[in-house]
This record gives structure tokens, sequence and C-alpha cells, in this order.
């Protein structure tokens, strides 16, 4: 990364030369050995910083805690017992997959570091790390084989491209983007780029980035977990074990609802700022059944659709119209939104409160909202626009029935020796 952002802000203005016709790129000799004679210390010191830091890093596992160790002048120490595990990944960047290399993060519960990267190790030596710590955080023996898997889903390329395209958002910009061509090449009015750019900018973030991050996604379900595996540049195997997700969306755009096509987001606890958003996505694009079925994995004993919604108040005045909300003895389902359309589940044990609340609009009308509150992330679940008594019954049912799950379903520790 370093390296990157060298070459990005100095090493590429190196190899420009200023002439008499304006600025060009020019590679003489001169020129040449001015790039490299600061591009070569600039690599000297990346490459020391690297090695500094991967020298200083020291781990090893301590009965049910992971023990980290940094720094070779200033030294650190961390132990973390392996129960505040929610995520591993094993992360493959472009340049370490030449060297056969790979880094394991380790995502926690809480914190404000609640990230643990162990960084690099073969490729080979960080698929037994992570088996063994899903091992013993499950409370089997460190020496456990790595648990079979059952392949469930992998997402076709030619799909998540049509996905990402046919998005109202994206379909509106990309039409934007040919008609200040068409004006571009009519008119040859050079100052059109400065609307151009930014929608190429816009374009490559929503369509390009998740294609590349998302590209040969597949989901596999084994006992230690979800595993998932995706990436085409950056390649990653993100293992959730069981009880770590918190909370789910099924989103439909309304394109997507005529194809019959759905996206399942959620919220892991642990993630945070841009982790949150990179691991936000359980699934990118599949058939609406498969996603379905994919939340019933996540939470067993329900079947979302299955759970009766009850209508939002007609006196509602909201653009992000309430559909409905209603819940199980496992889960409580909200479904909002046009012409985006999501679906949102979280599981009576997982939610952390149980809350009430009014907006100036909704008190003029006698709505108030009631909101399932799980950990920080991506998946907000709310029954909106509800009438006030309704509300309130709906606040103590889902406060009692979060209250006998947790007392149920026990400490997600452990779980395999239970």
């Amino acid at each position: 990364m370093f390296l990157v952002v060298y070459f990005v802000l100095l090493g590429f203005p190196l190899l420009l030369t200023q002439t008499s016709g304006g600025v060009t790129l020019e590679l003489t000799p001169a020129v040449l050995t001015r790039f490299f004679a600061v591009s070569f210390p600039m690599t000297v010191i990346a490459a020391v910083s690297g090695l500094w830091t991967w020298l200083g890093l020291r781990f090893r596992i301590d009965g049910d805690d992971l023990v980290v160790e940094t720094g070779l002048i200033r030294k650190g120490k961390r132990r973390i017992p392996l129960s505040r595990i929610q995520a591993i990944d094993v992360v493959r960047p472009l340049v370490t997959r030449v060297f056969s290399l790979a880094e394991v993060r380790v995502e926690l519960a809480g914190g404000e570091q609640s990230e643990i990267a162990l960084r690099y190790l073969g490729r080979h030596s960080a698929q037994q790390l992570r088996a063994e710590l899903l091992a013993r955080a499950a409370g089997l023996p460190g020496t456990t084989p790595e648990a079979p898997e059952r392949h469930m889903w992998r997402v076709p390329f030619g799909n998540l491209l049509a996905s990402l395209i046919l998005r109202l958002p994206v379909l509106g910009t990309g039409i934007l983007f040919f008609a200040t061509l068409v004006f571009l090449v009519v008119y040859a009015e050079g100052g059109i780029l400065a609307v151009t750019l930014p929608i190429v900018l816009g374009l490559i973030r929503a369509v390009i980035a998740p294609l590349v991050m998302y590209a040969n996604f597949t989901v596999a379900m084994s006992p230690d977990g979800i595993r998932l595996r995706y990436g085409l540049l950056e390649t990653r195997m993100q293992t959730l074990p069981p009880g770590r997700i918190q909370a789910v969306s099924i989103v439909e755009p309304a394109i997507w609802r005529k194809i019959g096509w759905a996206r399942v987001e959620v919220t892991v606890a642990g993630y945070a700022g841009e982790r949150e958003a990179l691991s936000s996505t359980l699934l990118p694009i599949a058939p609406r059944h498969v996603a379905m079925h994919l939340v019933t994995q996540v939470f067993p004993g329900t079947h979302v659709d299955a759970v009766p919604l009850v209508p939002a108040s007609s006196k509602a005045i909201a653009i992000d119209r309430a559909d409905g909300a209603g819940a199980d003895d496992v889960v409580f389902v909200a479904r909002h939104g046009w012409p985006c359309r999501r679906t949102d589940v979280i599981a009576h044990a997982r939610a952390q409160s149980v809350r009430l609340t009014m907006n100036p609009v909704q008190r003029v009308f006698g709505l108030a909202t009631v909101h399932v509150d799980a950990p920080p992330g991506p998946v907000k679940v709310a029954a909106a626009d509800r009438e006030v008594g309704e509300a309130r019954v709906i606040v103590e049912s889902a406060a009692r029935r979060a209250q006998a799950a947790r007392s149920t379903a026990g400490d997600p520790a452990h779980w395999a020796a239970r």
C-alpha cells in the first residue's frame, strides 16, 4: 500500500516532463534515472518497514486464549479469550498470492481494537491456524481436523454483473454518462469532462469494485459455521461460527423482484468501519428461494415468509413505506421500502434492547416506531408507523420473547462441547 501511495503521489509525477507544449510523459534516460533514484530508497523503506512489522509479531494459543505479542523495541501483549471470536478470515492479497502467503484476520466482539491481523503465513499454515482457532473456540481439541463442508451456492459471474447493472441508480447514472459522451462528441466541449469523470468514478465504485470483490462468490455450510469464499484479485475465505450473525436483511430492488433475485446482508458483532462495509454481504445475488433458504440456516427453526406480518397504520406518511412486521418463536421480522424492498430479521436471542420512538410527524398522527436493536451494523430492525397502543404491545411481546430466548440459547462459546 505504501508503494501504491508513493507512485500515485510522487512516483508518476517524476515521469512527467514540462515542455513548451505542456506536460508530457517522456521516458528519457534522465527521467528514468530520476525516477529510479527516488523509487529505490522508497522500495527499501517499504521492505524494511514490512520486515520490521513481521519480525515484531508473535502469537500462540494458550488454553482458551489467543496471546498476541507485538514490537521489537516497544513490546505489547494481548490475551484474547477465544470465546470473543466473531469471525475468522483468511485473506490473500494479489501480491502475497504470488509467494503463496496468506493473512489470518480474527474479528473479535467489542472493543476498539476488534481485529487481529496475523500476517504473513504460508497458505497451508494459515488454513491450519484457522481450523485450530475455530476448533478451540467451539470447545474441541486444537488437533481436531477441519470440519467438512456442504456446498450451497455459487454466484455465476454473469448474474453478478447483471445484478450490479440492473439497479435504478446505476441505470440512471449510465444514461447520464452516455448523454455526456454524446454532448462531448457533438459539441467538442471539454468542460463536460468535469461532469463525465465523476460519473465514471461513480460507475467504477458501483459496478467494477463490487464485481472484482465478489467474483467467484461461493457459500458452503459446515459444522464450524458458514464459509464464504470470494474475490478476483484479493481472495478471501471468511468463516462465521454458529450463532455469531446478529441480524439479517433480504434486499430486493424493484428490477430484481421481477427476475426473482435477492441479496442477503448481515450484521456480525465485531466488524466496524471499513471491515463492516466489506464483510456485511452474506450473499451478493441469488434466486430468492436460495436467499431465504440461507436465512433458515442462519436462524434454524424459522421460515421468514411464513411469519405473519401485520400491516402498518394507514395514517403513515413516509417515503420508506413500512409494509408490515411480525414475529414467531425464533425471529422478529419487519418489511419496508419502496422501490427497494428490505425484509429485516433478527433472532429474539440476539436482541440487545427493544425501544419505542416517536418523531414529530408520528406524534401528530398518534404513531410510533418499535426498534429491536442488534449490535451496530448495516441491518436495522424496526417496525415503523404503528398505532401507539399496538407499538406498546409489540415492545412488551418482543422483550418477553427476547428474555425467554436468551435463557434457553446459552452462551455461543464452546458450542460443540454442549
